[in-house]
């Protein structure tokens, strides 16, 4: 491994024009710049200057390295850099969007990562649509997708799958004959996630692996999720949800799953941030708190689907 210091030496003599003035913006006697440069000359072989009492020449080969060694340094003092930051206390604005229903798993953790960091805020965007992080100045977005389409220039950090369910409420059910396949949900009336008229689509997967797609018009459809919920409750229609939307609902017996033994493609939950020399002390540690509470309700997720 080569010696920084000595890069360091040899590349205040070319900057400074000279080993005095090098000697003086570095602070040491120009016996030692002399000394250490030569040393660095003998280690790999070559000539890098041509001196004399009169004249001052870098070789040819003392500009490749000069130029290296630059490099080198700069990236030396980039990893100072973020050291410093990691170590630093967590403080500032750090804004992080996330889809509708999972601002509820972060909303029960906020106030404890607050409390543990006061120097810190957090601005959370709630919503469905894709954020353009560096335009508007979001930090980290939490993203739920079937295949992770993020932009080249962004770094990706998967948390864990996600599921969707089919559900309804017990007193819809009631009146209809029980449903034992896909093609049965053509008797019920559904509300569906989204933002266009006209047909919707499911497409389920039983298990060995046959695929259905089920083509119903929708009495009500919503871009949010908690409307599509409490439609679901009052007997709307058959709805299909994140499991993450759905699961206290289930648990409580106000919804039932519908075709339970056919599923949805999985979701990959992930965090996207961007990435320069370092991320602030504040980013990562929003990162970090959103990946591990994710991460736990992921898990929960994944048992129960």
């Amino acid at each position: 491994m080569r010696d920084l210091n000595d890069l360091g030496f040899y590349a205040a003599v070319v900057a400074n024009g000279g080993f005095s003035a090098a000697a003086r913006q570095l602070a040491i006697p120009k016996s030692r710049v002399s000394r250490r440069v030569a040393a660095l000359e003998q280690r790999l072989g070559v000539r890098l200057l041509e001196r004399s009492t009169r004249r001052f020449k870098v070789t040819e080969v003392g500009e490749d390295v000069y130029r290296h060694a630059r490099a080198a340094l700069s990236e030396a003092e980039a990893i100072d850099e973020v050291v410093s930051r990691v170590r630093a206390e967590p403080q500032g604005l750090v804004r992080i969007s996330c889809p509708i229903g999972v601002d509820r798993v972060l909303g029960g953790a906020l106030p404890g990562l607050l409390e543990r960091h006061p120097k810190l805020r957090v601005q959370v965007v709630v919503t469905n649509r894709r954020i353009d992080l560096i335009d508007e100045a979001v930090d980290v977005a939490v993203r739920i997708r079937e295949k992770l389409d993020t932009d080249a220039d962004l770094q990706v950090r998967i948390v864990g799958r996600t599921s969707a369910v089919l559900v309804a409420s017990p007193a819809l059910l009631s009146r209809h004959p029980p449903l034992e396949r896909p093609e049965d949900l053509a008797r019920l009336p559904t509300v569906s996630h989204s933002d266009r008229p006209g047909l919707d689509r499911w497409v389920l997967v039983g298990a060995g692996g046959e695929r259905v797609e089920v083509l119903h018009e929708p009495r009500l459809s919503a871009s949010a999720f908690p409307i599509l919920r409490e439609a679901a409750v009052a007997g709307l229609g058959v709805s299909l949800l994140p499991e993450y939307a759905a699961r206290e609902l289930i648990e409580s017996g106000r919804l039932v799953r519908v075709l339970p033994d056919w599923a949805f493609p999985q979701g990959t939950l992930h965090l996207v941030f961007t990435s320069r020399r370092g991320l602030l002390p504040g980013v990562r540690t929003v990162i970090d708190f959103a990946a591990e509470v994710l991460n736990l309700r992921a898990a929960a997720w994944e048992g129960v689907a």
